[in-house]
Formats: structure tokens, sequence, C-alpha cells
């Protein structure tokens, strides 16, 4: 399912006898004739830097999407930046087309990694809940507010970290990355951390270590960044000995017994003032070799 959709939620248009995609639009212009499709999806200028907001009143169409939404989309891409999306629905909005809805699916699956947020500005009940329904499907955060918090909506969006939320180091002395998690775990951070183990492991056999420093465990932004942090673990976890977690959430000591029967590091908890021992600990000989974790 495409961002584009998650804000376009297939479900029953309440005056509608078909189910059809329905997209989050836009709030404050003046209705056009009700035969006049120019216009029904339009971009709205008075936005932050880096923001971009769509405006659409009346039945959003096929036409419109190739007129505003792809031009956005490739606009973004040319330019290599990603998209934080505002979208708002108004009183004014009645429906979207079925060839609409069929646009936004090729649209959104085509530009889904370009995403960085998206805020959906809406009064209308059956859109609000079908947006936070899916929102936990969509590659990158997704907020729902009233049209009166239009505002809060531009400011959530411009305060979204850019790139990686997690920090991490990998440090070469003893052949150790270390990673920092304060915020909800997202897609951009595993695909980050991939890129700074895999140009190690091109010239070494192994990491000797992974430790995550944690508070608390923030848990995931959504489903997709679960998967991906399943992938990650998929793909490096031959080829990693220890993993430590220094960390006092109680999710925490549940890890290492549970880690120890799908992994094939070592796996140790430590508490979270205790990173200088889990560092050392990582960076040490492993108690066990894999053909003994089995």
């Amino acid at each position: 399912m495409s961002v584009l959709a998650a804000v376009a939620v297939s479900l029953e248009c309440a005056d509608a006898s078909t189910s059809m995609p329905v997209l989050v639009v836009v709030r404050g212009f003046a209705p056009h004739p009700p035969r006049e499709r120019k216009g029904m999806l339009e971009r709205a200028q008075d936005t932050p830097a880096g923001v971009d907001a769509v405006k659409a009143i009346g039945t959003v169409s096929k036409d419109d999407y190739e007129a505003v939404i792809e031009p956005l989309v490739d606009e973004a891409r040319r330019e290599g930046r990603p998209i934080r999306l505002l979208y708002e629905c108004g009183p004014e909005f009645r429906s979207f087309t079925p060839a609409a809805g069929w646009e936004d699916l090729k649209v959104g699956l085509g530009a889904m990694r370009l995403f960085e947020g998206c805020a959906v500005v809406t009064d209308i009940g059956w859109i609000r809940e079908s947006t936070r329904l899916a929102r936990f499907l969509m590659p990158c955060p997704v907020r729902v507010f009233g049209n009166q918090d239009r505002e809060e909506a531009l400011d959530w969006l411009v305060s979204l970290p850019e790139g990686p939320g997690v920090s991490h180091q990998l440090l070469p002395e003893s052949e150790v990355l270390m990673v920092e998690v304060e915020q909800p775990l997202r897609v951009q951070d595993f695909d980050a951390l991939a890129q700074t183990a895999d140009s190690w492991l091109e010239t070494h056999d192994a990491l000797a270590g992974v430790v995550v420093h944690a508070r608390d465990f923030p848990g995931w932004e959504n489903i997709g960044s679960l998967l991906r942090h399943v992938r990650f673990v998929r793909d490096h976890h031959r080829r990693v000995r220890r993993v430590a977690l220094a960390a006092d959430s109680r999710l925490a000591g549940l890890a290492p017994p549970l880690a120890n029967h799908f992994v094939e590091a070592e796996v140790r908890r430590f508490g979270y003032d205790e990173l200088d021992d889990a560092v050392a600990w990582a960076s040490s000989p492993p108690d066990r070799t894999p053909a003994d974790a089995g």
C-alpha cells in the first residue's frame, strides 16, 4: 500500500454504493461548479520550507493526479529530497474516482522511499478512522489532525528528524558497531545501519559485536520498520559474534534468552550505565562458536 493511499485507503464511502480509495485532501478553497474538474487537486504554497501540501475539493480524478501529484513526486526525485506531505480534507471533499485510486497506487509504490512523513488534516470521521487504522502499514510516520490544527500539523512535519533517527558509530579498534536508540525505530535507521555494517564486512570476515544503548526500548514506528528490523537481523546475524544490550527496560531482560534461540551471535544484557562494560564484552572473543548455538 502506498503512502498516498494511507491517506487513501479502501473503504465504504458513506455516499457511494461501491468501495473506493479515499484520498486525504484539503480545505479552504471555494467550491467549484459540480462539473468543473480543473483544480480539484492543487498544491498549496503557504507551507514551511521542506513541506509540500496538497489541497483538494470535490471529486479527485486521475487527471488531477497526473497534473499535481506526479510532478510533485518527480520534482522531489530530481532534487534528491524527501517528501513531507500535508493532506487536508475539508467538508467540500466528495470522492476519489476508481481511476484516481489506481493512479495513486502506482505513484505511491514507485515513490514509497521518498516519503518522510504525512499529516492528514480533516474533521471527517471515516477518513480520520481509516487513516489511523492504515498508518501502521505505512513506511513513514502518519498522523491525523483536526481542521483547526493545520498549523500544528505543519509544525509536526517540520519537527521530524532528517534522515535516520537512531545514531550509530563503528569503533574500528574494537570492531564494534554501537547504536544509540532514543526514538521509535524507523526503516531509515536500519538502512543506515546496514550501509555501515556492509561497508565493514566488505573487507572483514565479521563484526566483533553490536552494542545497543537505550534507556527504554521505544518500539518500532510502524510495521514497515519491524519488517526491516527482521530483515537486518536475517542478513547480518551470522557475521556478528556478540550483541550487547545496555538498557534498563524490562523488555531488555527478556531479549537475551529469546534471541539466543534465533541468532548465532551471543547475546547479553547490561545496565544502561554499563556501556563501557558492554563494549568491552562485545569486542572480546565469544564464549561459544556458531556450531554450539544450534
